[in-house]
């Protein structure tokens, strides 16, 4: 009687852990769901490691690569780890990979976009349509450490896995159970002689298997996902719907018994009532060999079905990053617009109003209207660096994410390219000069490779040529710029050298930044300009940080005695010491 009271006793408690697991998971989920709605469009919260977006989330793009993508110069000069940063609003790996792919894939055809348009514009709209997709993509989730692409590229180091051996150790445990009838003593002896052997075999194989059980789990996973999405009643993402349930049945037999395998406990997650059941399956395992046999099929089926998986991640990512675009277009507090393409192959230009960087919490807003190359003059930190990145930023966004920050945009289909924020390579052992030259020479053949192909070009580039001397740069610059001015190319460049102005006045427009000096103090308006710069600063900020007035005074002299009369005057150069 005892024993049955003790057993109900824990039955009992069994049910009620399960019973709080169940009611937790639910609160859990409901609070959840709140906020989809309550913080629709508020920035991400979330952290990055270090090499999170490189080693990681980049594998999706990385296993996708195709003509035009932007380069990695470009994706750096432009902070676009950053806006990723910024606009990720995912929930799921999928979603994850598929965005960092999406903005680095200018796409080639307006209609593309017009298409992926309705879309995310239905999900701003509807917001119960938008919720149960987003329950979905959290529900597949992320993976702990690595992409789902870089398990599938090493399937192939697991090698041709057999099962014959897992037999074998099975039948051996029941050889041991059945000898127990003939002598208990015998029996036991055997039994505990083959479940010794079993174990030590069993965590040999599973130490080998354990990095794989992350991503079967998460294939797992995108199979319930696929299901779940291909059953909601969401006419918009019809097709995807069908996709998604097609890839699903022929994986049916890779989610059939995934129990055997997908191990609760092997998640590293806290004690539940499902953790406790499958501890006590685990010994089941190691004695059988259950989860080995289990992986083994599993593994013969994703070989086969490597397409089918790549579809589905790459169909929930596509929807997960519509979802996305909509809620960054909600937080967007200085708004934004859908862009416009010229439809006529032959014409170039670009025209934006009132654009500005999607970094900037308080940013002035300029225009710009060209239909070639634009130069850039003016002060030492007057904004021509950021609003080369603004421009660039924004046509980036606008052929992969349809999205602007600006009022209007309307520009062509280009290819795009930069040359802005390089540094010395000490692993190649090259100067800031070579790794300039180098990678201007980059635009320059994609420009070439355009012109063959009847593509656009749009480039930027900061300060040609500045890791040389006055004489050379300005040579070599007004040559490379005239390269740039082709008729499929647009190139923005931003120079000090005010004597390209004037060499390339027919060939590029100029604009121009300034500042405003007040008693002693310096401020910048940050507001784009016609014309080449009339001023300069450089001196006048060693003022306004508290040099010397001498040395102020002096160097002051010498830059207009050279205005007038084009050489330096040795005498002049007097030292000054001390700040």
């Amino acid at each position: 009687m005892e024993y049955i009271v003790f057993a109900g006793a824990m039955l009992l408690f069994l049910l009620i852990i399960m019973g709080k697991g169940y009611l937790d998971q639910k609160k859990s989920e409901k609070k959840f769901i709140q906020n989809l709605y309550k913080k629709y469009g508020v920035l991400p919260e979330r952290s990055y490691r270090v090499d999170e977006l490189d080693a990681h989330i980049s594998m999706y793009y990385k296993n996708h690569k195709e003509d035009g993508q932007l380069d990695d110069i470009t994706w750096n000069d432009l902070n676009l780890d950053e806006i990723y940063q910024k606009m990720n609003y995912s929930h799921s790996a999928a979603g994850d990979e598929y965005l960092y792919y999406r903005l680095r894939t200018p796409i080639k055809e307006a209609h593309e976009l017009e298409e992926y348009e309705k879309q995310i514009q239905y999900f701003m709209a509807n917001d119960k349509e938008r919720v149960s997709l987003q329950v979905q993509f959290a529900k597949l989730g992320r993976m702990t450490k690595y992409s789902l692409y870089e398990y599938l590229a090493y399937l192939d180091a697991l090698g041709e896995r057999k099962s014959y051996k897992y037999y074998l150790a099975v039948l051996l445990v029941f050889i041991g159970i059945i000898s127990m009838f003939f002598s208990v003593q015998v029996g036991i002896c055997v039994l505990l002689i083959v479940l010794c052997r079993n174990m030590i075999g069993y965590y040999k194989e599973q130490k080998e298997i354990e990095p794989y059980i992350t991503s079967f789990r998460y294939i797992f996973r995108l199979l319930e996902a696929a299901e779940k999405i291909g059953k909601l009643p969401i006419e918009e993402i019809a097709e995807e719907r069908e996709q998604l349930l097609h890839c699903y049945k022929k994986l049916e037999s890779y989610k059939r018994n995934s129990f055997i395998l997908m191990s609760g406990t092997r998640g590293g997650a806290g004690i539940t009532s499902s953790n406790i059941l499958e501890a006590i399956l685990d010994y089941f395992r190691m004695m059988f060999y259950l989860d080995l046999i289990k992986f083994n099929q599993m593994l013969a089926e994703v070989r086969k079905h490597i397409d089918e998986i790549d579809e589905m991640a790459t169909l929930i990512g596509k929807l997960e990053t519509a979802v996305v675009i909509g809620e960054y277009r909600a937080g967007m507090k200085n708004g934004y617009c859908v862009p416009e393409f010229i439809s006529k192959k032959e014409d170039i230009g670009l025209q934006i109003e009132q654009m500005y960087h999607p970094l900037l919490q308080e940013p002035v807003k300029n225009d710009v209207a060209v239909n070639k190359g634009v130069l850039i003059t003016g002060s030492n930190a007057s904004g021509k660096s950021t609003f080369l990145r603004a421009v660039a930023i924004n046509a980036v966004l606008a052929q992969t994410i349809h999205t602007c920050m600006a009022d209007s945009y309307k520009g062509s289909i280009f290819q795009i390219y930069s040359s802005m924020s390089l540094k010395d390579d000490l692993e190649s052992g090259d100067s800031y000069y070579m790794v300039e030259v180098k990678s201007i020479r980059r635009i320059l053949q994609q420009v070439e490779m355009a012109v063959q192909n009847d593509e656009k070009v749009l480039c930027f580039v900061d300060e040609v040529l500045r890791g040389t001397n006055t004489v050379e740069r300005i040579a070599a610059s007004t040559q490379i710029l005239k390269a740039f001015a082709k008729d499929n190319t647009i190139c923005f460049a931003a120079t000090h050298d005010l004597e390209l102005t004037k060499l390339l006045e027919n060939d590029y427009e100029n604009y121009h930044f300034e500042e405003e000096i007040v008693e002693d103090d310096i401020f910048f308006p940050y507001r784009l300009q016609k014309g080449p710069a009339v001023s300069r600063n450089a001196i006048a900020l060693l003022k306004v940080l508290g040099y010397r007035q001498n040395l102020v005074a002096d160097a002051e002299n010498m830059a207009q005695n050279f205005l007038k009369t084009g050489k330096w005057n040795k005498e002049a150069a007097t030292a000054v010491s001390g700040i």
